[in-house]
């Protein structure tokens, strides 16, 4: 019987902590939206780090955060109001602006950019 108490009890206690991170998580995601002009977002599940929440907004700036669960990602997303694309597809890829920074860091080693330094 103890056992069941201590269960429920930790069951709460976990879901309580996920409510705060979802609220949490909810104000990063409306302050990137304001910055912006708005955001559409995506969900992309990493394994055992969690989910990606990734974010497009109007102006074409685009930023992620990662939530520890897919639960608490959509949580957020629903509580910040942003509207969630099923894929990073190309419409709403086609709306990311990148810039120096990204092309140097992603792609710079590929295209003939800076090298990363030595380990």
């Amino acid at each position: 019987m103890a056992e069941t108490a201590d269960t429920a009890q930790t069951a709460e206690a976990a879901d309580k902590k996920h409510g705060r991170t979802a609220a949490k998580l909810a104000r990063q995601i409306g302050a990137f939206a304001k910055q912006h002009g708005g955001a559409e977002g995506q969900l992309a599940h990493i394994g055992q780090a969690g989910t990606r929440i990734v974010l497009v907004g109007t102006d074409g700036g685009w930023g992620d955060l990662v939530a520890p669960t897919y639960a608490v990602a959509q949580l957020a997303a629903e509580k910040a109001g942003l509207t969630l694309h099923e894929d990073f597809d190309g419409e709403l890829a086609a709306r990311v602006r990148t810039g120096p920074y990204e092309w140097t860091r992603m792609a710079g080693i590929q295209v003939g950019g800076p090298a990363n330094p030595a380990a």
